[in-house]
């Protein structure tokens, strides 16, 4: 068998209807690119990738507008504390000039009224800004329970994941 194998090599090597092996080689990859390409086999590659690209845009462009949202709705959240808070203004200069009334007709009672009225405007300022940022943060919790909900329903598989994470490296 040893004798075979030296036989074959010592004339060049085998080869069948007057091609030669790397002949043979070129000829099969030549008919597999042709079969790949009558298939339309990179139009299916290409097709499903432009799918995939669709689909991440469509995540991107929706994760944009749930971070316009939220920051519109901090925005008006933070309107809201900011007129909360001259409203309090206001509310605790109107007490002091009722204070002051109140001081001139009778300055024995007086403190003791200044005193309930501090207070309650004090509370009521309290409980405005506690109403506000309490607002302000369910409103947020629901923003973010949305998102992930979308996100989470939407979940890509490990391929996706990778694409997109090499997409976001390449656009810093």
């Amino acid at each position: 068998m040893a004798n075979v194998f030296t036989l074959l090599i010592a004339e060049g090597g085998p080869s069948a209807f007057g091609l030669e092996d790397y002949q043979w080689v070129s000829l099969s990859m030549g008919v597999l690119n042709a079969e790949i390409l009558r298939k339309k086999v990179p139009g299916m590659i290409a097709g499903g990738l432009d799918t995939k690209i669709d689909a991440i845009k469509h995540q991107l462009d929706e994760a944009k507008n749930l971070r316009a949202e939220a920051e519109a709705l901090r925005d008006e959240y933070a309107a809201k504390i900011a007129g909360a808070e001259k409203d309090a203004a206001a509310m605790v200069e109107g007490a002091k000039q009722e204070a002051d009334a109140i001081l001139a007709k009778a300055e024995s009672d007086s403190e003791k009224m200044v005193e309930r009225r501090q207070k309650m405007a004090e509370d009521k300022i309290a409980a405005a800004e506690r109403d506000a940022l309490n607002s302000v943060r369910s409103r947020a919790a629901e923003a973010a329970a949305v998102a992930s909900r979308s996100i989470i329903s939407e979940k890509p598989d490990k391929d996706a994941d990778s694409e997109l994470a090499d997409e976001v490296i390449s656009s810093l």
